[in-house]
């Protein structure tokens, strides 16, 4: 897969993705498959992006932050502006994540109290009418 073409069937495979999903992210220009009539081919820099696409979009980024950050990136060049701008987003989203998980993790806590204490009620109600 190194410097050759791929076709959008072939990205798809490779990717877990849909064709709507590649023209999606074509039309939000954040990857730029060569177009060849009506065949879209995608080298070794569209599947880096779509790389970075995916685990940007699993981590919960917008494709706003994901595109700023793509385009931060110089060819060639140490790219420290986008490592930098990285690390930022990337720490503002791992905070969010984590009072996400605090808050689910107190909710959880507490569903599980409430169905304890439901049991216990049910049980306590079965006694009751069976004794009766």
């Amino acid at each position: 897969m190194s410097d050759e073409l791929m076709t959008i069937r072939h990205m798809c495979d490779a990717f877990g993705v849909t064709p709507r999903t590649l023209r999606f992210y074509e039309a939000r220009e954040l990857i730029f498959p060569e177009r060849r009539g009506q065949h879209r081919l995608y080298d070794r820099r569209d599947r880096a992006r779509l790389t970075l696409i995916l685990r940007g979009k699993r981590f919960g980024f917008s494709l706003e932050e994901i595109r700023q950050l793509l385009e931060l990136y110089e060819p060639g060049g140490t790219n420290k502006a986008q490592i930098a701008a990285t690390i930022s987003v990337g720490r503002q989203r791992l905070g969010d994540m984590e009072r996400q998980y605090a808050e689910l993790s107190e909710a959880i806590a507490e569903l599980k109290s409430q169905l304890s204490d439901a049991e216990i009620r049910l049980a306590a109600a079965s006694n009751d009418t069976s004794t009766g």
